[in-house]
């Protein structure tokens, strides 16, 4: 379990409406915050293909789906569930070029309605 000292609140809960996603900048670093049913989920905002910035994607349940090539990541661990939709010769130099990459996630906790961000998650988990 993480020390609270770890964590710093990062945006009250109210703007973030279930079912949406939102930037978040803090300290130099731009984080997607997503309210998924009673959980929420932070993340790097931008694409680890080609920095596109996930928020202006879309969030189908707890998984974000690049505005750009449609890479798609589970908020929850950031796993890889689709590397781009490129498809034959183009899918291939892109995997070569760029192999799939996790998201990376963060700890959070809410309280007293603030959502606070916590150390990276450990990326135990292999891109797919």
């Amino acid at each position: 379990m993480q020390d609270s000292a770890d964590y710093v609140p990062l945006v009250p809960t109210g703007e973030v409406p279930a079912g949406t996603m939102k930037a978040v900048s803090h300290h130099e670093q731009e984080f997607l915050v997503a309210h998924v049913g009673e959980e929420f989920f932070v993340t790097d905002n931008r694409c680890p293909h080609m920095g596109a910035r996930l928020t202006d994607g879309t969030l189908e349940g707890t998984n974000v789906v690049c505005p750009r090539h449609h890479s798609r990541f589970n908020l929850r661990d950031g796993r890889v569930l689709q590397w781009t939709d490129f498809k034959g010769a183009a899918g291939g130099v892109s995997r070569l070029l760029k192999r799939p990459r996790s998201l990376r996630t963060f700890a959070t906790r809410v309280e007293e309605d603030m959502l606070l961000v916590g150390p990276e998650n450990p990326q135990g988990n292999l891109a797919q």
